[in-house]
């Protein structure tokens, strides 16, 4: 029986206007909007079923849970977490994967406690890969994603200082990460998809190995970042160490399911830009603009940095515009300092400091706010300058490249 026939719906939305016949509508109440005051406009649209109510989010993570422990054995769930790279990784494995079986995945991060289940929800019924994304800033949010995917295999990017501020350190963000390697394959119940049992990817320079060795409890593929035939064909598409590595980490995993070195090449021949994520590059008026505004991290933005300083060699003149990272807790001060020194040892063109953190750096320039650089940004670029855009994504310093 298909899924969506035993499970009474086709697709699931948060949103009553995206409502089409046969689908769920999922009502929860926001900030802005009670979900539960428009359950007649998603009827009125043909709904198939509706979850609303005081326990919404209950009942959608429970049966978000059904429908994935339904999908066994044909599809198998793949997840990804990590400190950074996330999206990046998980697109590569989407695009690595779909050259053997259809592949869903993660739509941009919709990697939390409301945007996985209506990612598992949103799975086709035949489906042969699912890429989930699972993202968190507190303790146990992990575990809480896991009760839900139950995941047969895991990759875990990288261990950074994402959100050092809830976990108090490295080795704590590291024994959350390595929640993902301790739950692999829990509920299988000995299927296994494609006759591949549950297994784990992680870098063999990761900088928490061993803590995360001790967490994992099936096999674990150490796998290495700095492989030349991934790099060669990465170099136009995804430049930068910290992208090798995640393709790295991604063929990895893929291979253990069929995926051969010659797919892998021809994927990412076919990757092009990946919306809403990373090193989106456009030019307006003779200057190339590099926004890589996605998300940011101590880790991410050195690695942003490097790839720039390497990747627009020729450019007139280059320049990095630095906002906020947000959720470092009390380092905060020392590892925007730190960011910007690595930016000031690179021989850029000019270094700009954007939001209240950055600006207590030393940059060529310091702006308050995004506003405030947005205003004396037409004085400060010229034709031939390629122009790096690097901060946590609430800044929403992207939105100053020109339309």
């Amino acid at each position: 029986m298909k899924l969506s026939d035993q499970f009474g719906f086709r697709g699931a939305v948060f949103d009553s206007r995206l409502v089409e016949p046969g689908m769920l509508y999922v009502a929860l109440k926001g900030e802005k909007a009670d979900g539960n005051d428009f359950i007649p406009q998603a009827r009125e649209r043909g709904a198939a079923k509706v979850i609303g109510g005081p326990d919404a989010l209950k009942e959608l993570q429970s049966l978000a849970h059904d429908f994935r422990r339904a999908m066994r054995p044909r599809t198998a769930v793949v997840a990804v977490t990590g400190s950074a790279g996330k999206t990046t990784t998980k697109e590569l494995l989407k695009a690595f994967l779909s050259r053997i079986g259809r592949t869903h995945a993660t739509s941009g991060n919709f990697n939390n406690h409301l945007g996985l289940p209506m990612t598992v929800l949103n799975c086709p019924d035949d489906a042969d890969f699912l890429v989930v994304e699972m993202g968190t800033n507190h303790p146990g949010e992990i575990a809480a994603l896991c009760d839900i995917a139950e995941p047969d295999a895991g990759l875990i990017t990288n261990i950074g200082t994402a959100h050092m501020e809830f976990f108090g350190s490295q080795d704590g963000i590291a024994r959350e990460k390595g929640t993902l390697f301790a739950r692999l394959g829990e509920g299988a119940g000995g299927q296994s998809p494609r006759g591949v049992g549950p297994f784990a990817v992680v870098s063999r320079e990761n900088a928490r190995l061993e803590i995360l060795r001790s967490l994992c409890k099936v096999p674990l593929v150490e796998a290495d970042p700095r492989q030349e035939w991934l790099a060669e064909a990465l170099k136009d598409v995804l430049p930068g160490a910290h992208n090798v590595s995640n393709a790295c980490l991604a063929f990895a995993l893929a291979e253990r399911y069929g995926v051969t070195r010659e797919m892998a090449v021809a994927a990412i021949r076919d990757f092009g830009a990946l919306p809403g994520a990373r090193w989106r590059r456009t030019e307006r008026d003779g200057v190339i603009y590099i926004d890589d505004t996605y998300n940011a991290s101590p880790d991410s933005m050195t690695a942003a940095l490097d790839a720039f300083a390497a990747a627009e060699s020729s450019a007139r003149r280059r320049i990095a515009v630095l906002g906020d990272m947000l959720e470092l807790g009390a380092d905060s001060d020392a590892y925007h300092a730190k960011v910007f020194a690595h930016a000031a040892g690179l021989g850029l063109d000019a270094v700009f400091a954007v939001g209240e953190r950055s600006s207590k750096c030393r940059a060529t320039a310091v702006f308050p706010t995004v506003a405030a650089f947005a205003e004396a940004m037409p004085s400060l670029l010229r034709a031939g300058d390629a122009v790096l855009l690097k901060a946590s994504h609430s800044m929403s310093l992207g939105g100053v490249v020109p339309a």
